[in-house]
């Protein structure tokens, strides 16, 4: 049976802790892995940050202004373990967690978090506007262990795009969408929007897969793609 909460998704991806379950592919040859136990962890230090520094849980708002990247993957899942609701578009938010120091400076939520995109990134290479936590020296120093996250609240809003709104009870159909369970190796190819890339993750993930996203320009290059296809056993 398929998950049909994050927490159990979190748990399922540590029965094989090594495995890789999400491999990033960017632009100037950037590649990264995460296994199974590494996105856990990844997971519940992002999770801690939101509860312990924006109170966040059912009914918080956490607008996602970032690209279809590993990172984003990572806020999302997140959001939705402390049962606060993902936003990708330009409603009303609580939490703003951007790429772009400038959009931060112009935002008007009540709490700013800046996501460096880089793999290797210890702080923002840009200076941040008052108050802005800054995301790639902020998270490292949260426990890998979620500490403590409020009841999910299944009629709660979990995800909120142009389409319109899906509760957290809505999330076991996304994770539960794969038609093809077990090892399936999905390839996103040019991964630039947020909303196809998590819709992805969460099916593969949720069906045991893993998945591997690339930018337009990790994939622009047709001999590029092939080889990409090839060196990561891709069956979908």
């Amino acid at each position: 049976m398929p998950p049909t909460t994050i927490a159990d998704l979190l748990t399922l991806l540590v029965r094989e802790p090594g495995r890789p379950r999400l491999t990033w592919y960017g632009d100037d040859h950037e590649r990264v892995e995460l296994s199974g136990a590494v996105l856990e962890n990844w997971v519940h230090k992002t999770a801690n940050l939101l509860v312990e520094e924006f109170d966040a849980g059912p009914g918080t708002r956490v607008r996602l202004d970032l690209p279809g990247h590993w990172r984003t993957v990572v806020w999302a899942l997140a959001t939705w373990r402390v049962g606060a609701g993902v936003v990708l578009d330009d409603a009303p938010h609580d939490v703003l967690v951007t790429a772009d120091a400038a959009d931060a400076g112009a935002s008007r939520a009540r709490d700013v978090v800046v996501v460096t995109l880089a793999a290797l990134a210890r702080r923002s290479p840009d200076p941040l506007p008052a108050g802005a936590v800054d995301a790639a020296a902020a998270v490292m120093t949260y426990g890998d262990v979620l500490a403590w996250a409020p009841d999910v609240e299944p009629s709660a809003a979990a995800l909120l795009t142009p389409a319109g709104a899906t509760p957290h009870a809505g999330l076991a159909d996304l994770l539960g969408a794969a038609d093809e369970p077990g090892a399936r190796r999905l390839v996103v190819l040019g991964a630039d929007e947020p909303l196809g890339s998590l819709l992805a993750v969460l099916a593969t993930l949720g069906a045991a897969g893993s998945v591997v996203l690339a930018t337009p320009a990790a994939v622009a290059d047709p001999q590029a793609r092939e080889r990409l296809v090839a060196s990561e056993r891709v069956t979908a």
